[in-house]
């Protein structure tokens, strides 16, 4: 019949499990898990999930956070940054940043 897809696959028969957008999402996911496990954060990021967008890409929802929590994980990407981690990733180099200036504020 006309307008019928041809191909097998229709948009209505679609899932997420189809696309290499949400294993890479939940690779990604799976990772920072751990990382945050390992550094005592697991209960810090109840939001943390594999996700896709309109469009089939990935993501990683990362969700709310309270102030501690977020300036604990600035401190641990700071330390792994002073430590090298991240020098020379895509050529780019690791300078650290002086984030500083924010601590008077309330």
């Amino acid at each position: 019949m006309q307008g019928e897809p041809t191909s097998g696959h229709d948009s209505a028969t679609w899932s997420p499990l189809d696309s290499d957008g949400w294993y890479a999402a939940r690779s990604a996911t799976t990772a920072l898990r751990d990382a945050l496990v390992r550094a005592g954060l697991e209960k810090d990021f109840p939001y943390l999930r594999a996700d896709l967008n309109a469009f089939g890409y990935g993501l990683v929802e990362l969700g709310r956070v309270s102030p501690d929590t977020a300036e604990r994980l600035a401190s641990l990407l700071r330390l792994a940054l002073m430590s090298g981690l991240g020098a020379d990733r895509d050529g780019l180099g690791a300078t650290p940043t002086n984030t500083d200036e924010h601590k008077g504020r309330t």
